[in-house]
C-alpha cells in the first residue's frame, strides 16, 4: 500500500500516545526479527574462555502471543529508534527449575524483563511490518485516516499488518528549534549525575548493605532489576569476522558540542576527575587519601581539598567546565552553580540540604542519600525530555538525510579547519574522519564508526 500521508516517526508518536490500545504480536516478531547488535550471552568466561552460567535464569510468566505495544526510544547520536517490550517473568534455578520466590525479604516471583527491538537502524528500516491488534475504535479510525490499516470497519478480533518499511521516515518540511545552550544544560547535568551516581554507587535510599549484597547474589540491580552478566558469543572478533558469525557496517554518529568541548563524551568520570583535581584527608592526624572516591565523601573523619598539581598535569577545557560544579559541590567554593541546577530541575530537597551543610549543619546520611537519589532521578529526567523534544529528533533526520535541516545553515568543515577555528577541541579517530558545523553557538559533528552486529535471525526467549 502506498502511503503520502504519514512519515515513520509520526506512526511511531502515534504508537506511543495510543500504546495501551494497541497489543504486539510477539512471537511473530521474535521469528521475523533480525539482531542490529552484537549477541549477549548471559555468563561470564573464565581464564580458558569457557562460558561459566549464572547459577538462576528467567522464565516468562506467561506464554502469551501477544504482548503490550512497547516504549520508543529515539539513540541519543544515530538514526535509529528502538521499541523497549516489557515481560512479566520469574526466576528459577539453572539446574533444576526450583523457583526463587524472595530475596532479601522481597517478593521477586514477578519481576519484570526488558527487550529493544530495533525498528529502525542508522537511518534504514529494520523491522518491516508489525502484526498487531486494536481494541479502540478511536485509535482504528485515526490509523485507517492515516492509511495504515487495510481494513474497512473495526474489528478487535481482528490483527492487522501495519507495514513500516513504505513509509518515509522524516518529513521534508521538517522544522527544529533552536539547540544554542542545550550542551552546556546537558554538560552541568552529567558533570551533577556523575557526582551524585558515584556518591550512591553502594547505597540505596531503601534497602540496607545486606540486601544490597542478596540482590546482587541474585542477579538483581538496587532498583530490583534483573541484570546477568553478559559476555560476547564470540571470544575472538577477528575469527568472528572470517567465520561469519560477525557482520560489520559503517554508522554514522551524530553529536551536539560547543565551541570548546565536541561532545558530551570528553567529560571524565566523577571519581577520576576526583583523583586527579583533589584530595581527601584525615581531619585529624592529616594523613592524605591517595586515591579518592566519593564514597569515603560521607566518612565524617574526611575533608576535602584541592591537589597540588604537577607542572605535566594538563588541564583542559573539560576540566575547566567541571571544577566549579565539585569545588562548589564539595564546599570549596561557594559559587551557587549547584543549587541553580538542582532548583532548575526540581530538586528541591538536595538544594535545601547542601546550602544547610555549607552553612555548617550536620546532615545525617539516610537523608542525605535519600535527598540525592530523588535528585539524580529529577536531572535524568529533566535530560531525557530536553533529548526526546529537541536533540534526538534532530540527530534523527540529520541521521537519516545526512544532511542538516534546512533553516540550519552552516558550511562543513574537515578536522583541520574546525581545529584551526576552535582550537580546544579534542577530536577521537573516529570522530577525525568527520564533518563539523557551526550552529549558533553550538557544534554539530557528524562522523563514521565501524559497529559489528551478529549475522544470524535471533529469537529472544526472554
Amino acid at each position: 500500500m502506498t502511503n503520502n500521508k504519514i512519515y515513520l516517526v509520526e506512526l511511531i508518536q502515534i504508537f506511543a500516545q495510543y500504546r495501551n490500545n494497541i497489543i504486539v504480536n510477539i512471537k511473530h516478531l521474535q521469528e521475523h526479527y533480525q539482531r542490529t547488535g552484537i549477541k549477549r550471552v548471559k555468563g561470564v568466561r573464565n581464564e580458558n574462555g569457557e562460558l561459566l552460567q549464572p547459577w538462576l535464569q528467567t522464565e516468562n510468566i506467561d506464554n502469551a502471543e501477544y504482548v503490550g505495544m512497547g516504549e520508543f526510544q529515539f539513540n541519543r547520536n544515530t538514526a535509529t529508534i528502538n521499541m523497549l517490550i516489557k515481560r512479566k517473568v520469574k526466576l528459577a534455578k539453572f539446574e533444576d527449575q526450583t523457583p526463587t520466590i524472595e530475596v532479601a525479604g522481597l517478593l521477586v516471583n514477578d519481576l519484570n524483563s526488558f527487550n529493544n527491538y530495533t525498528i529502525v537502524s542508522d537511518g534504514k528500516i529494520n523491522i518491516k511490518f508489525l502484526q498487531v491488534k486494536i481494541s479502540s475504535k478511536k485509535v482504528f479510525d485515526l490509523l485507517k485516516e492515516k492509511g495504515v490499516l487495510d481494513a474497512d470497519e473495526f474489528d478487535f478480533r481482528a490483527e492487522h499488518t501495519i507495514q513500516l518499511d513504505n513509509l518515509p521516515l522524516v518529513a521534508a518540511n521538517s522544522s527544529y528549534s533552536s539547540i544554542d545552550g542545550l550542551f552546556n544544560e546537558l554538560a552541568e547535568i552529567k558533570v551533577l549525575t556523575s557526582i551524585i551516581s558515584a556518591y550512591l554507587r553502594k547505597e540505596s535510599d531503601v534497602f540496607i548493605a545486606g540486601q544490597l549484597d542478596e540482590f546482587k547474589k541474585h542477579y538483581l540491580s538496587k532498583n530490583v532489576y534483573i541484570n546477568f552478566p553478559t559476555t560476547n558469543e564470540y571470544t575472538d572478533i577477528h575469527e568472528a569476522l572470517v567465520n561469519g558469525t560477525l557482520d560489520s557496517r559503517l554508522s554514522y554518529k551524530i553529536d551536539i558540542g560547543s565551541q570548546d568541548i565536541l561532545n558530551l563524551s570528553k567529560f571524565h568520570s566523577a571519581n577520576k576527575f576526583l583523583n586527579k583535581i583533589y584530595r581527601f584527608y584525615n581531619k585529624i592526624t592529616g594523613a592524605i587519601i591517595i586515591k579518592p572516591t566519593f564514597e569515603m565523601a560521607f566518612n565524617d573523619n574526611l575533608a576535602v581539598k584541592h591537589r597540588l598539581l604537577s607542572s605535566r598535569t594538563k588541564i583542559t577545557k573539560v576540566d575547566e567546565f567541571m571544577k566549579p560544579i565539585f569545588d562548589d559541590f564539595l564546599g570549596l567554593e561557594q559559587n551557587g552553580i549547584v543549587v541553580d541546577i538542582l532548583n532548575k530541575v526540581g530538586a528541591d530537597s538536595l538544594a535545601q540540604l547542601l546550602q544547610e551543610k555549607q552553612a555548617g549543619k550536620q546532615i545525617g546520611k539516610e537523608e542525605m542519600v535519600a535527598a540525592l537519589t530523588a535528585a539524580n532521578t529529577k536531572l535524568e529526567q529533566y535530560a531525557e525530555n530536553i533529548y526526546q523534544y529537541k536533540i534526538s529528533p534532530l540527530v534523527f533526520y540529520i541521521g537519516c538525510t545526512r544532511v542538516l535541516p534546512e533553516e540550519m545553515e552552516a558550511k562543513a568543515m574537515t578536522t583541520e579547519e574546525a581545529a584551526a577555528k576552535y582550537p580546544n577541541l579534542q577530536f577521537s579517530k573516529d570522530e577525525q574522519q568527520g564533518s563539523f558545523f557551526a550552529v549558533g553557538d553550538s557544534i554539530i559533528s557528524i562522523y563514521p564508526k565501524t559497529e559489528f552486529s551478529s549475522k544470524k535471525v535471533a529469537i529472544l526467549n526472554n
